[in-house]
């Protein structure tokens, strides 16, 4: 049973807008709905939402950054696993193939899998991948300068991180188109340009889990030095990764790695062209490059939600959640909070003290790729401006219609050929 909605005081009754922060139609034309956010915030924090579809219980909208950080941290009460930490509703066979895919999964069986992945995550692996990224990014730009003129996603924000999946796993080059479009049908579901159905998901999730098992089984019979061969190692006990835990795996990693810091890279340039003064701060202060890469994560928020479900009756935020629940937790919302952010409409490349969570709320479920993300960010920003430092918007950016991933499909921009 819904819960009684809350009442608004006569002081802000009159402007209360109208709610509806999971209309993917809204994050497609204005991006994130802020003013609602900021709203919410003042006035109704952990707010009872209906579902857009219908007959399916409505979902309680989780919109401070105390309130996100809190429920991200107590797995033992908000869980991922229950039905998945996805908004969509999935079926029971869905959820039982899905729960082995360590995003979805509670300790302590997430703590067991994620032991087994951090071998593969150390600073010295990520370390050896510098260079690489640094050769791509002056590779895409080499090929792009002589334009004067490109999409921004379809040249630079889009490719690095595909390449530098498959430079992590020891994929061909070749197979980056192939990881884009999976990974495309399999997040951008709201969006005309990618949106298949649900059975066109399913098969592309087995082509996906198919190539995965290929290449687990080329490494096991050829073992390099590389993150795929430390996955499928048995621990010091003998505990090895399962064929479909590793499947699932690398569909996470490739999906979270090529959307994410797609996303921050084209949502950070187009902060940068909307504030060029931060720009040429930059430029004239390259010491200031790690805080900027935190703002941009924070500015962009490129993952916007991930669900939880309740496990026990709770408190969160003054509002009462039962057990059962479907609680949201919105990052782009908390990434703005008055209560944790100094001006935090103003995008400032300095912002220090930054306690954002475009990386997570922390606890067990706190991004597996920070690191490789920061070092994305810092190198390819870092390319342009040196190689392209007068790029500049060409025309319209057209958002991803979606309320899970706060994407750019498209970012026209001009430069001078180099």
């Amino acid at each position: 049973m819904a819960p009684e909605p809350r009442t608004v005081s006569e002081s802000t009754a009159g402007t209360a807008p109208r709610i509806d922060v999971i209309d993917p139609g809204v994050y497609e034309r204005e991006g994130i709905p802020h003013a609602q956010f900021a709203w919410l915030r003042d006035n109704d924090p952990v707010h009872w939402h209906p579902d857009p579809n219908d007959g399916v219980p409505g979902f309680w909208a989780v919109t401070r950054h105390e309130d996100v950080v809190r429920a991200s941290r107590r797995a033992d009460l908000f869980s991922s696993h229950t039905r998945t930490a996805m908004f969509e509703e999935f079926s029971d066979d869905e959820i039982a193939l899905y729960g082995q895919m360590m995003l979805f999964q509670d300790p302590p069986d997430h703590t067991r899998l994620r032991g087994m992945v951090n071998k593969g995550f150390t600073p010295r692996m990520i370390g050896r991948l510098q260079e690489h990224v640094r050769g791509i990014c002056e590779r895409l730009i080499d090929e792009a300068a002589p334009l004067g003129e490109c999409d921004f996603v379809e040249h630079f924000a889009a490719p690095l991180p595909l390449y530098t999946i498959c430079e992590l796993l020891g994929a061909p080059l070749e197979d980056r188109e192939k990881i884009f479009t999976w990974s495309n049908k399999l997040v951008a579901f709201n969006d005309p340009d990618y949106i298949g159905d649900r059975t066109e998901s399913q098969l592309y999730a087995a082509e996906f889990a198919g190539w995965a098992g290929e290449l687990a089984r080329e490494r096991e019979s050829t073992p390099r030095d590389d993150i795929v061969t430390k996955l499928l190692q048995p621990d010091a006990d003998g505990t090895r990764i399962s064929e479909e835990e590793f499947q699932l795996f690398v569909i996470m990693l490739s999906i979270a790695g090529n959307e994410t810091t797609r996303t921050a890279t084209a949502g950070g340039m187009q902060a940068f062209f909307e504030r060029p003064d931060e720009w040429r701060r930059l430029r004239e202060d390259r010491s200031l490059l790690p805080t900027a890469v935190e703002e941009i994560v924070r500015w962009v928020s490129p993952i916007n939600q991930f669900r939880r479900t309740a496990l026990a009756d709770v408190e969160l935020g003054g509002r009462k959640v039962a057990a059962g629940d479907k609680v949201v937790l919105f990052y782009g919302s908390a990434n703005r909070d008055e209560r944790v952010f100094e001006d935090p409409f103003r995008f400032d490349v300095g912002r220090d003290p930054n306690p954002h969570i475009g990386f997570g709320g922390g606890g067990p479920h706190f991004c597996l790729g920070t690191h490789l993300a920061r070092m994305n960010l810092k190198i390819i920003f870092e390319t342009i401006l040196d190689r392209m430092p007068d790029i500049r918007p060409a025309g319209e950016a057209r958002r991803l219609r979606s309320n899970f991933v706060n994407g750019v499909k498209s970012l026209p921009v001009s430069f001078t050929p180099s």
